[in-house]
């Protein structure tokens, strides 16, 4: 039985860094594309990473009911296509879907026996280096987003599972992610 991994954090916790790194270690995961209105960020590949589009065409696609959730996030919109995850789940491979907090919360009302983790720093001061790493946003949305963060790692871990991904140690925070999707695999075969 496949499992549907949720990951979610707040940004900049590393969620991409996590699932890129979980894909070249072989383990059997596909990581459907999500939707979003905003600009590719260095790296990011259309139909890989994300589906970049305008806020009208997100829009048709809120619609037609075509995505699982969706969220405006930052000044923009996200949200997970219906399509690309029964795809995804069809192949027997794992799934990974990566997702705001809200996201998260709305996906568990529907995916009950999903896996549900929350990726979250050592601290906030290490989430906020990571932001400014990035260099794609001002000081006043890094410290939005920081105030947002606190929230949202309160709220998802309500519904979470809590793995930590560490500084400098990416590889230990993959190989803890992989023990805990085994450990949510054998449950699930046990129920």
């Amino acid at each position: 039985m496949s499992n549907l991994l949720i990951l979610t954090g707040p940004s900049g916790v590393g969620k991409d860094a996590v699932v890129d790194l979980l894909i070249d270690t072989d383990y059997p995961i596909l990581r459907p594309p999500t939707m979003t209105t905003r600009a590719p960020r260095p790296g990011e590949i259309e139909g890989i990473h994300h589906f970049f589009v305008d806020p009208e065409k997100f829009q048709e696609h809120v619609d037609k009911r075509d995505l699982l959730e969706d969220a405006y996030v930052y000044g923009n919109r996200y949200g997970v296509p219906r399509q690309s995850v029964d795809s995804a789940l069809q192949d027997g491979s794992d799934v990974v879907i990566r997702v705001d907090v809200q996201g998260a919360l709305s996906l568990s009302k529907l995916f009950k026996e999903a896996c549900f983790v929350s990726l979250e720093t050592e601290s906030l001061d290490i989430l906020r280096n990571r932001l400014k790493g990035r260099a794609t946003e001002s000081f006043e949305v890094i410290e939005s987003r920081i105030a947002v963060a606190e929230e949202e790692i309160r709220a998802a871990r309500e519904f979470c599972h809590v793995l930590v991904n560490y500084e400098d140690d990416l590889r230990r925070t993959v190989r803890e992610l992989v023990q805990l999707l085994r450990r949510h695999s054998a449950k699930s075969k046990a129920n």
